[in-house]
C-alpha cells in the first residue's frame, strides 16, 4: 500500500531478460533499512526487492506486468518515481494507491502555463467512468488531481495541473506531450463503479 507521495526518483542502471526482466535502479534510499521482499513502487507498479546493495536495489518484472504498463519502455538512464510502501502511522499525503496499475494512458498535452505544467492524458473510454472533476488519480506512481474531464466516443481525456514543486521532485520533469503513463484510478471509484454495475 502505498500514498502517491514520491519520496525518490530513482534511475534504471541495468536491464536483463527478454520475457521477464530484471531491473536494477539506483536510488537514494538507506537500503540497509530495506528488507529483501519488501515492495516498491517503480513509477507506480508495485515491485519487490529481490537483491539490493548501498545505493541501489533489484526487483524482477513479469511478461504480463511489462504487458499492462510502460516498464517495457523502460531503457538504462531511464528516470522513475520512487515510493516505499506505506507504515501504519505514517502520514497519508496522497491518497490510498495500491500499485496496481488500471491501464497505460497516453499525454496528449504537456504545456507550460504561467509557472505551472498543463498535462492532459487520454485513457480508453470504458475507464472514463473511474475520474471525477477533483477527484485523485495515481500517475506514474505519483498522486495528482483530477482539474477537468471530457469524455468522447472512443477515449476520456483529464487534465492535471504540475505546480513547480511536483515537476521538481517527480519524473515528470523528464515528460513530453506523447509518452505512455501508467494510470491507477483512486480504489473508491473502482468500487463504486463496481456497485453501480450489480445494482
Amino acid at each position: 500500500m502505498f500514498t502517491g507521495i514520491v519520496t525518490d526518483i530513482g534511475r534504471i542502471t541495468a536491464l536483463e531478460g527478454t520475457g521477464d526482466l530484471s531491473v536494477t535502479v539506483a536510488t537514494a534510499y538507506d537500503m540497509a533499512k530495506a528488507q529483501i521482499g519488501a515492495s516498491i513502487a517503480c513509477a507506480g507498479v508495485c515491485l519487490t526487492v529481490v537483491d539490493k546493495g548501498e545505493g541501489w536495489f533489484k526487483a524482477d518484472v513479469s511478461a504480463e506486468t511489462l504487458k499492462v504498463t510502460n516498464l517495457g519502455e523502460w531503457k538504462v538512464g531511464s528516470e522513475i518515481n520512487l515510493e516505499r510502501s506505506l507504515k501504519v502511522g505514517d502520514e497519508l499525503g496522497g491518497h490510498i494507491v495500491t500499485g496496481h496499475v488500471d491501464c497505460v494512458g497516453q499525454i496528449v498535452r504537456f504545456e507550460e502555463v504561467g509557472g505551472s505544467i498543463v498535462m492532459d492524458i487520454a485513457v480508453p473510454r470504458h475507464h472514463g467512468a473511474y475520474v471525477a472533476q477533483k477527484g485523485s488519480v495515481a500517475i506514474d506512481g505519483a498522486s495528482l488531481t483530477v482539474n477537468a474531464v471530457k469524455d468522447s466516443a472512443d477515449s476520456t481525456h483529464f487534465s492535471i495541473n504540475l505546480i513547480p514543486h511536483t515537476q521538481a521532485v517527480t519524473s515528470f520533469r523528464n515528460s513530453s506531450n506523447g509518452d505512455k503513463v501508467n494510470v491507477e484510478f483512486d480504489i473508491l471509484a473502482r468500487y463504486v463503479s463496481r456497485l453501480q454495475d450489480k445494482g
